[in-house]
């Protein structure tokens, strides 16, 4: 055998050995790329995951908060229907025909005495005559006017010593049927 068939076989096995080598990296570099593939798919849909949840959680809050403004505005309309009832009752209390109210500051007088036995009576100014009149029983004897009060109706009474004081004005009696029955009107209206 001769140096030139020597070189060529050195030739060609060098060939096939660097066709071998670059067979192989190409098959690593085939199974790197998909391996990479592969990664990146996966973190691509965790990311799409992710961001689903993410705008998920955005809609129930969003939903939330939205549900609670229009419970709030619900919720202030309600009051100010109740608000406007509220008045409504003052006012026609504060309107009561003028022989109806001189028995109910009569019979309010009445029970006062019952629990002080001297003191001063208020109301309000246009009450003062009805008042007044009332005080003229003899059962109301150990009683005297005392003023006027910022009240809408009724009477508020203080024993002589200060120790006692009734307030029978009728604000008073409202707001203690109204805080009782706020529960039912509230069902009534709104149920």
């Amino acid at each position: 055998m001769g140096l030139e068939e020597v070189v060529d076989e050195i030739r060609r096995k060098g060939d096939a050995k660097a066709a071998a080598i670059k067979a192989e990296a190409d098959a690593q570099a085939k199974a790197i790329i998909s391996e990479a593939g592969k990664r990146a798919e996966a973190i691509k849909l965790d990311a799409e995951k992710e961001a689903e949840i993410q705008a998920e959680r955005v809609e129930v809050r969003e939903a939330a908060s939205a549900n609670l403004v229009v419970k709030r505005e619900l919720l202030n309309a309600q009051k100010d229907l109740l608000d406007k009832a509220y008045a409504g009752a003052a006012d026609a209390i504060a309107k009561l025909p003028a022989k109806t109210n001189e028995k109910a500051i009569k019979e309010l007088l009445k029970d006062a005495a019952e629990q002080i036995k001297k003191g001063e009576v208020f109301s309000n100014a246009e009450d003062q005559k009805a008042v007044e009149a009332a005080l003229g029983l003899k059962s109301l004897s150990g009683f005297t006017f005392g003023g006027t009060d910022d009240i809408i109706g009724g009477v508020i009474v203080k024993s002589t010593d200060g120790q006692i004081t009734l307030d029978y004005s009728y604000e008073t009696f409202m707001n203690d049927v109204w805080e009782s029955s706020l529960k039912d009107a509230s069902e009534i209206l709104f149920g």
